[in-house]
C-alpha cells in the first residue's frame, strides 16, 4: 500500500531527497515540496505547506544531516520545525528519522552498561545537538519508572541510518506509519513554536 510521505529536509540536503524521490523500489505517494513558494511571508509560506503538502500526508521523513539540529546557532529550523509540528498535531503523521552518513559518528556511540539493571544498551545520541526537539523529544518519550531503556515500543519516531533505508526503505516508511495506531501515538508531544 502506498503511502502519502512528505520529505523535511535541509537545503544542504536536498541531493538525499532527490535520491529518495528516485528510488525505483519505493512505493509512495510524494507530498513534498519540490518547487519554492514564491513568498517572503513565512507564515503564509507555512501555511501553504500544511494546506497543500501536509494536510493528506500520513508520513512525515526527516532527513538528519549536519544542519537540522535544535541548538545550531548558524541555522533557521523554524521550517523543518513547524513541518514537524504540523505532522505531529491532531491526526500525527508517522515520523521517519533518516541519519544522513555524515551524521552515523555523532548519533551512533555504541553500547554502554546501564547502571539500573547492568545490561548493555545502545547508546543513540539524539537530543538538541543532533535534532529538533520535536523529533528528540517523541522519540525519547519519557518511560515508565520500571523501565531504564528504550525499546522500540517505547518510541513514537522511527529512526535509521541511511544505508539501511536504502536496503530496504517501504519497510521503514511501513513502521513509521503503524506507529499513528499504537498506544505511544497519545504521548506526543508538540512543543509550542
Amino acid at each position: 500500500m502506498s503511502h502519502k510521505c512528505f520529505i523535511s529536509f535541509k537545503t544542504e540536503d536536498i541531493e538525499y531527497k532527490e535520491e529518495i524521490q528516485e528510488m525505483d523500489e519505493l512505493d509512495i505517494i510524494d507530498k513534498s515540496l519540490n518547487d519554492p513558494i514564491d513568498s517572503d511571508d513565512e507564515d503564509y509560506i507555512m501555511r501553504k505547506i500544511r494546506e497543500d503538502y501536509l494536510n493528506d500526508s500520513t508520513v512525515t521523513i526527516c532527513l538528519i544531516g549536519n544542519h537540522s539540529a535544535e541548538n545550531s546557532t548558524s541555522e533557521n529550523q523554524s521550517y523543518i520545525k513547524r513541518e514537524l509540528q504540523a505532522s505531529l498535531y491532531n491526526k500525527p503523521n508517522g515520523v521517519l528519522g533518516i541519519v544522513l552518513p555524515n551524521m552515523y559518528d555523532k548519533i551512533y556511540k555504541g553500547k554502554y552498561t546501564c547502571s539500573e539493571c547492568g545490561q548493555k544498551h545502545n547508546f543513540v545520541n539524539i537530543n538538541n545537538d543532533t535534532t529538533i526537539r520535536e523529533f528528540n523529544y517523541n522519540y525519547y518519550l519519557p518511560l515508565s519508572d520500571d523501565k531504564c531503556a528504550w525499546s522500540e515500543s517505547d518510541r513514537y519516531c522511527v529512526l535509521v541510518k541511511w544505508d539501511d533505508f536504502v536496503a530496504s526503505p517501504n519497510n521503514y516508511i511501513e513502521k513509521a506509519f503503524n506507529k499513528r495506531e499504537d498506544d505511544i501515538a497519545s504521548k506526543i508531544k508538540v512543543y509550542p513554536y
